[in-house]
Parts: C-alpha cells; sequence; structure tokens
C-alpha cells in the first residue's frame, strides 16, 4: 500500500479515466461472472458492493496517507490540496461515478442513493477541480464515511441472502452488533464533532481568500444532511435491531 500510494504522489498524469476504467471492469466482472447466477436484484445489489469493496478501505487508508503525507502546516480546512490528495479525490470521485452510473441505469427509482451521490461527486469535484483547497477536510470526512465500508458490504451480502441461506443469516446475525456499534461511534459521534468543527470554521470566513463563501456553504449544506441521514438509517436499524431481539426473547419464554 505504501508503494502504490507513493507512486501515485509522483504520478503527475489525471489518474480519473484510470480509476473509473477499473470500477468499470471490476462491475462487469461482478454483473457478469461473479453474480450472473443471482436473480436480477441481487445481481444488481452484489455488484454495487463489489465496487464499494474495492473502493471503502483502500479510500480510507489512502485519505489517512494523504493527510499524513502533509508537514503539520499544511494540515488545516483552507490547506491547498497535494498531488496525492488530489489523486485520492479522484479515485473517489470515480467510484461515485461508476455507482451513481449504476443506479441511474438499472435503479433509477432509488432517489436518496442518487442524490447521495451527486451530492457528493459536488463537494469533491469542487475541492478537486474549482478551488483546489480543502482536501484535508474531504479527506477525513472520507474516512468516516469509508471506514465502515468492509463491515457493511459484507453485512450488506449476507442480508441479501439470509432468508435463503443459513449460513448467511448467521454472517448476518454475528456482523450485526458490531456494525452497527462501529458505524454509531463513527458516523454518530465522530462524525457530528468534525462537520462541527469543519461549520465553525468555513462559517468564521478564515478561508475566504481561497475558498469562496458558496462553495463553503455549499459544502455545509450538503455534508450535514448526510450526516442526518446516516444516523437516522443507523438508529432505525437498532430499533429493528432491538424489536426482533424482543420477540424472540417473548418466543423463547411461550
Amino acid at each position: 500500500m505504501a508503494e502504490l500510494l507513493a507512486s501515485w504522489a509522483a504520478e503527475e498524469r489525471w489518474m480519473y479515466p484510470a480509476f473509473l476504467a477499473m470500477y468499470a471492469v471490476i462491475y462487469s466482472i461482478g454483473q457478469l461472472g461473479l453474480f450472473r447466477r443471482w436473480e436480477w436484484r441481487h445481481r444488481l445489489d452484489g455488484a454495487s458492493c463489489l465496487i464499494s469493496l474495492a473502493h471503502g478501505s483502500a479510500a480510507a487508508l489512502a485519505a489517512v496517507a494523504a493527510i499524513a503525507a502533509q508537514p503539520a502546516e499544511r494540515r488545516g480546512f483552507a490547506a491547498p490540496n497535494s498531488r496525492l490528495q488530489d489523486h485520492v479525490l479522484d479515485y473517489s470521485v470515480a467510484y461515485f461515478t461508476m455507482d451513481l452510473l449504476h443506479y441511474l441505469a438499472f435503479l433509477p427509482g432509488d432517489t436518496l442513493f442518487i442524490a447521495h451521490h451527486i451530492a457528493t461527486l459536488f463537494v469533491f469535484l469542487t475541492c478537486r477541480y474549482l478551488v483546489h483547497h480543502g482536501a484535508y477536510a474531504l479527506l477525513i470526512l472520507l474516512f468516516l464515511a469509508e471506514v465502515t465500508s468492509l463491515l457493511q458490504n459484507v453485512w450488506t451480502l449476507a442480508g441479501i441472502w439470509r432468508a435463503e441461506v443459513p449460513a448467511a443469516a448467521r454472517v448476518y446475525n454475528a456482523l450485526s452488533v458490531p456494525f452497527y456499534v462501529l458505524y454509531t461511534i463513527v458516523r454518530g459521534v465522530a462524525g457530528p464533532i468534525f462537520f462541527l468543527k469543519m461549520s465553525l470554521f468555513y462559517l468564521s470566513g478564515q478561508a475566504v481568500d481561497v475558498i469562496p463563501w458558496w462553495v463553503r456553504i455549499s459544502w455545509i449544506i450538503v455534508v450535514g444532511p448526510a450526516i442526518t441521514v446516516s444516523n437516522l438509517w443507523i438508529w432505525n436499524l437498532w430499533k429493528e435491531l432491538l424489536r426482533e431481539r424482543k420477540q424472540s426473547m417473548k418466543k423463547k419464554h411461550t
């Protein structure tokens, strides 16, 4: 991983097309190979999870490495983007582009996912190609968003088959609580704290010379609801889990 990131840091070419092609290949392998025998909706979910698996943990690690590679004085909400940080942003932009195309082509009714991907692309693209500053904040948010990716995708894939495959149900049940706990800590605690810190900085006007007001405000408007929706989602999962546990306990006592 360190060698790969070092090569990214030294790479002067625009890497987005290569990243997008990589995700297209991985998606095609899922759709046409690994999951071709699955029923259509499961096949679509499986292909989306596959590119998410390719993106999530790698993006989280790369985000941390890209921040750590910068000297302390260049780690700030208004700091200019480094070349490595731009490449990491492109890596994620390519993923969200591919997954957005997936939803637009096959699941156009999933408006929440489509809106989320468009909003995320807007934030990343304005940082990467318009203002060239602020990657520090977005990469920390990327880390917080993707550090749960591996657990979430395995849990999701197990959930697809839990009604039909007993082994998948066991995996799903075993992962549910650890996944919910990690997600709650990251999205319910760390995420809002960092978002508040980021918002206060950008609203203070300290970055006015490098990031226009409308960009900073738009980032806050996009990120805030995204964190809120994530917390509502995990809260509903906790409620469902507790409801299932209560029902299970009642059955044991009857």
